[in-house]
């Protein structure tokens, strides 16, 4: 598809219209074979495997309609009760929460799909494989509505509160389209990896984190960049995830270096750095190989984040002091985390297959939930905290309600 010049994309942001004029025309990525799994022995997980039944199953609904690895799985926005998951078998799902029936599937991809992401208003989903095809669909309809290839995806994200999607990929380009019309932009910086993104609750920026440490934040009307984080400050690794504060004043983002920073996105200063002791991942063939983390997020009701580590360590920080407060360990990886939307609550899910839910006032565990037979590899649980959908190498999704002793 061709870019358009001249084309215009309105981004509603929370009282106005901003809009993006003199669109960049812009050649895709390099299409190689994309490796931001390759450390993930995806082949440990054959037939027998699958086959095997978990000891424990404490799941309320089984997804099975994968044959391969379950990457990535969102839940929609609007109603929370269609989930999105992404798989090996080159497919994407849309499918019941209550029942796991299937209500759309999103073939035609050309590899593994590891991003799947529902719009705004959920009346669109976007599925993207590893090799750059991107394809949005309208769930009312169940037809594809758009189609673009970019080079190596890494990370794809809805605009929070208009049709415009936006995508970071290997060569370190940022896109940027409006939906269905395809009008498009793309924010240029230097060639490495945008190997994660956020658009900002402001709807007006967006955070991206590269392969070689940098942060930007992106103004995105202007198509410039606000602030570069870098240096001594900054990271000295690769950026593995970012999150921001609810208001998008304050963003967290993590690493292969071992360290978390804490970074006001108005000065674009970083103003807090936290790393655990230890610094070496279990079972570390390199004795120079940092710890790093994994999965980064902040408390909506409390002044606390949580930093998620390679070895299995979930760190919960007071934001204010920036102090440790707990430390909670696993016996494997920790892969994803997520804070409750109410409460103090974090979530975590690990290579041993497991989901656990966290009191970080306390540091205790509240609950543990097991059924998968392989790594879980994402999660998400719905605004009420009343369950989790799981996506893991066995190649199924699982539904779990959670039940706590508060309920």
């Amino acid at each position: 598809m061709d870019n358009t010049e001249g084309n215009e994309i309105e981004l509603h942001g929370d009282e106005e219209i901003i809009e993006v004029i003199d669109l960049n025309e812009a050649e895709p990525g390099p299409d190689d074979l994309a490796d931001d799994l390759e450390d993930v022995d995806f082949e440990d997980t054959g037939n027998d495997e699958m086959e095997a039944e978990a000891e424990q199953d404490d799941s309320d609904v089984t997804f099975s309609k994968h044959t391969g690895s379950v990457f990535c799985v969102s839940l929609d926005p609007a109603t929370n009760s269609l989930a999105v998951t992404g798989g090996e078998d080159d497919k994407a799902y849309v499918w019941r929460v209550d029942d796991g029936e299937v209500v759309l599937e999103c073939s035609g991809h050309k590899d593994s799909v590891t991003c799947a992401v529902f719009s705004h208003d959920s009346s669109m989903v976007a599925s993207g494989d590893m090799s750059g095809m991107i394809k949005v669909w309208k769930i009312e309809t169940k037809e594809e509505i758009w189609s673009f290839e970019v080079g190596d995806l890494e990370w794809l994200e809805w605009h929070p509160c208009a049709p415009v999607l936006l995508a970071g990929t290997d060569d370190g380009s940022v896109w940027m389209w409006k939906i269905p019309a395809g009008d498009c932009k793309t924010f240029q910086s230097p060639a490495c990896q945008a190997t994660s993104g956020k658009v900002l609750p402001d709807g007006k920026r967006a955070v991206v984190g590269y392969e070689d440490g940098t942060v930007r934040v992106w103004d995105l009307k202007q198509g410039n960049t606000i602030h570069v984080i870098k240096g001594q400050d900054g990271h000295q690794g690769s950026l593995t995830c970012l999150a921001c504060n609810k208001d998008g004043s304050l963003i967290l983002t993590g690493s292969v270096d071992g360290s978390a920073k804490l970074i006001n996105t108005t000065t674009g200063k970083v103003v807090g750095s936290f790393s655990v002791e230890g610094g070496k991942a279990k079972g570390s063939k390199d004795e120079e190989e940092t710890n790093s983390v994994e999965s980064v997020g902040f408390c909506n009701i409390l002044p606390l984040i949580a930093v998620a580590y390679l070895d299995g360590t979930l760190a919960i920080y007071d934001l204010s002091t920036q102090v440790l407060r707990h430390r909670c360990q696993h016996e494997a990886g920790i892969v994803h985390l997520q804070w409750e939307e109410s409460s103090s609550v974090v979530s975590t899910c690990s290579l041993d297959g497991a989901l656990r839910l966290w009191d970080a006032r306390s540091g205790n565990i509240v609950s543990e939930y097991r059924g998968h037979t392989a790594e879980i590899l994402d999660f998400t649980i719905n605004r009420e905290a009343s369950f989790a959908i799981t996506a893991s190498g066995d190649n199924q999704a699982k539904v779990f309600c959670l039940q706590r002793p508060d309920r």
